[in-house]
């Protein structure tokens, strides 16, 4: 059992360990808003406006995006990001397919403040509609050229700790090139997190889809949350 404020930060329950980050007036982890503030430092220099877009998100919120996808308010995308006919799909099938692009209320990564997504500011035209599309961050793409020097940044262990946990298709998650991930204490919260916890944290919400959610949980935590050790960096210095 987690202490009470373990828990909270956990499963994205509170805000009481985030920060705000001025620029954006996003919430992160205080140890991911130096990270970020390092690497934006050194992104300046090579002609990037690194911006994030969204950092902490709560368990409710994450909750009225996963029950949005059940009902058919928001969009369900597949594997290259074109919208999915729901009314076709099985109940497993159509939880399976949110999973690809949606994280569940109480496995995202973003409660923890520790990940964030981030575009490069500078790229953007003022009238530019942000969509965090696979399309815009290849390297062909408008976010091409920021994403290629954060691979190289990555490579070398100068990204003070930032990871892509999305950076390939492992089956699960689709791949999120604007993903990052502190990587310290990222990795510290996703060994507390386990499938019972998650299933006891979902079996006290009103959850679509719940009854096939916490009958495969095991596989579903396996497959689209659990990140593997080897994905996590150890050649980077600390901010």
């Amino acid at each position: 059992m987690l202490e009470a404020p373990l828990q909270r930060m956990l499963f994205g329950l509170g805000d009481e360990h985030v920060i705000l980050e001025p620029r954006s007036g996003q919430l992160l982890h205080p140890e991911a808003l130096v990270a970020f503030e390092r690497l934006n430092a050194d992104a300046q220099m090579a002609g990037f406006e690194p911006q994030v877009v969204s950092g902490f998100r709560s368990f409710e919120r994450q909750r009225t995006i996963w029950n949005n996808k059940v009902s058919g308010s928001r969009p369900v995308l597949d594997s290259v990001g074109e919208p999915l006919d729901m009314a076709q799909l099985s109940p497993e099938q159509a939880a399976f397919a949110i999973l690809r692009w949606s994280a569940l209320p109480g496995a995202s990564r973003h409660h923890w403040g520790t990940d964030f997504d981030v575009v490069d500011a500078a790229a953007m035209p003022a009238d530019y509609r942000l969509q965090l599309s696979p399309q815009e961050v290849a390297d062909h793409g408008i976010f091409g050229p920021f994403h290629r020097w954060l691979d190289a940044q990555i490579a070398a262990g100068r990204s003070y700790g930032l990871f892509r946990p999305y950076a390939e298709d492992r089956g699960g998650v689709a791949p999120e090139r604007w993903h990052l991930s502190y990587a310290p204490r990222a990795r510290e919260l996703q060994r507390l997190l386990t499938p019972e916890l998650l299933r006891a944290q979902l079996q006290s919400c009103e959850l679509a889809l719940g009854d096939v959610v916490c009958g495969n949980i095991e596989s579903i935590f396996q497959r689209f949350i659990w990140v593997p050790e080897e994905c996590y960096p150890d050649n980077f210095d600390f901010p």
